[in-house]
């Protein structure tokens, strides 16, 4: 019996992309079907890494397609393929880089650094190559965070090649000064090395590169948010009041400058004891949750105040290198997805395909 490709393709369609909520066929992400009396073959590509996703729906899109009246074996290969998305306007984009991801807070101490690496390193466990610039002048965590050590090293004098642990490219200004030395510089000394950071070193092409951006709305990150190609920030909050009415300001920053809010993460939301497995919102309730539905943003998720977390960061291996299968890098996971589908669905970069316009003077 003869296999009905139309039959095939209702079927396949019924598969749902468990992010986007759309199926594979009208999204045209199925690709390349091919029938061969029984033998039945597909390719699926996503727009966002997902490799911890491919299992499940493998099974579902066999599954699907097994359903079918003749279908006897099925060949699915499941990859993904990010592309450069639209950056503010006028800003050089960086070569090598597809997309830039802003990680910013309102304050400091609500965890937006180790949301920051544990961000990076869930996007390359999903199968993405990505780096991470501290761009934290006076206070740089990232060697520590990522344990890595040494200096850069540069082939030309002028650029530097990034280090590199766990899989992440790493760029510090920690990795060019003595660990106890204080960055005593006014904010256009340091607004000036961030962009030597940035452009002077030679990522080697990334799916996406994560900013640790500094705390606060002053100057220095004001600056960076109009001269770094984003193209898109992602909010560390905790629930504790103040901390929202510094959050609230991050929001307001970036969207007079034109960068997109990709969504908010909720950082020490709730407490656990480990003696009597008691439950304490410590810095209150779902106040990012409210906070994200004020602003009609996406709430990518909640992180628990958690002692592992701080010691896992403290020792160099985040939680999602030092307990990949664990509950809290279940959820890191999750919302580098999350971030990494509301990237994928925004309005993609076309100044590549752009002429280059000369003018010359006629002689």
């Amino acid at each position: 019996m003869a296999v009905s490709e139309q039959d095939l393709l209702q079927a396949l369609g019924a598969v749902k992309d468990p992010h986007t909520g759309k199926d594979f066929v009208s999204s045209r992400a199925l690709r390349n079907l091919q029938i061969n009396g029984g033998d039945v073959a597909f390719d699926v590509e996503l727009g966002y890494p997902a490799k911890s996703l491919v299992p499940e729906l493998r099974r579902s899109l066999v599954a699907a397609a097994k359903g079918v009246a003749g279908v006897d074996n099925v060949s699915v290969h499941i990859g993904f393929k990010v592309v450069a998305h639209a950056v503010q306007r006028g800003v050089q984009l960086l070569p090598k880089v597809k997309n830039i991801i802003g990680v910013a807070s309102g304050k400091g101490g609500v965890g937006k650094s180790t949301t920051a690496v544990n961000l990076a390193l869930a996007l390359a466990a999903e199968g993405a190559s990505v780096g991470v610039l501290d761009a934290d002048i006076y206070g740089p965590s990232l060697p520590m965070m990522m344990g890595a050590e040494g200096r850069p090293t540069s082939a030309d004098g002028q650029s530097m090649d990034p280090l590199e642990n766990h899989g992440v490219q790493l760029m510090s200004i920690g990795f060019l000064v003595d660990a106890d030395q204080a960055m005593i510089w006014r904010g256009p000394m340091a607004t000036q090395a961030l962009e030597q950071l940035l452009r002077q070193t030679n990522w080697r092409e990334l799916d996406y590169l994560i900013v640790d951006m500094p705390p606060g709305t002053g100057d220095i990150q004001l600056t960076l948010s109009q001269r770094v190609p984003m193209t898109g920030a992602v909010i560390v909050t905790t629930p504790q009041d103040i901390a929202l009415l510094d959050a609230k300001k991050g929001i307001q920053m970036f969207e007079k400058v034109g960068v997109p809010i990709l969504g908010i993460v909720e950082n020490m939301a709730v407490h656990v004891c480990t003696q009597c497995g008691h439950v304490e919102h410590i810095f209150g309730a779902d106040g990012g949750k409210k906070m994200a539905a004020e602003y009609g943003m996406d709430y990518l998720g909640a992180l628990p105040l958690d002692m592992q977390i701080r010691l896992q960061a403290d020792s160099g291996r985040p939680t999602v290198v030092a307990d990949p299968d664990g509950e809290v890098a279940q959820i890191y996971k999750q919302v580098a997805r999350s971030v990494a589908v509301k990237i994928a669905q925004q309005a993609k970069d076309f100044s590549s395909k752009f002429p280059t316009i000369a003018v010359s003077k006629d002689t």
